[in-house]
């Protein structure tokens, strides 16, 4: 058995909200129509997430929540996990490490720089970032997420909004 993460960096915000702290800045209009698109996309390749966990900023949870509808994952079973607002990519390892063995496909919703260092750190994927709203898929030839470390994955896929789409 193999165990495949998808690291999800959340969709376009909007720097213009007056007055918001960085935690509750919402997505832009851009934002709003790229997180369903890639929702879309990873219904059409039928890579469905067993479980997603996301960082609970706004921008973050917005993304997820948008992703979960159109591949019909319940909303209120996406797990909130508030070390992945601001974490570097030895926190979120921490958190990948912690998941349940139960789940071969989990999905990660969070925040650059963290995420784009993680999918590197762990895959050795040539990757200089993740775009808004771009994903990584790294998979594991392992049994346990315990088991997941540095450059134990291998990168399947990376995809982005502005990315031509081909099925």
């Amino acid at each position: 058995m193999s165990k495949k993460l998808l690291i999800v960096r959340h969709a376009k915000s909007d720097w213009g909200a007056a007055n918001t702290k960085d935690f509750d800045r919402p997505l832009n209009n851009r934002g709003f129509l790229n997180a369903p698109e890639m929702g879309k996309r990873l219904v059409s390749r039928t890579l469905i997430p067993q479980q997603l966990v996301s960082s609970p900023a706004l921008r973050a949870i917005t993304t997820c929540k948008l992703i979960a509808k159109e591949i019909q994952y319940p909303e209120t079973e996406i797990k909130q996990e508030p070390r992945i607002y601001e974490a570097n990519h030895q926190t979120l390892l921490k958190i990948v490490n912690q998941f349940n063995d139960e789940h071969d496909f989990i999905a990660l919703f969070g925040h650059n720089n963290g995420i784009t260092d993680l999918a590197v750190y762990l895959s050795n994927a040539d990757l200089y970032n993740i775009p808004t709203c771009g994903m990584v898929l790294i998979e594991f030839p392992l049994d346990s997420w315990k088991m997941v470390s540095k450059s134990t994955g291998n990168m399947l896929l990376f995809d982005y909004p502005k990315n031509p789409f081909e099925v």
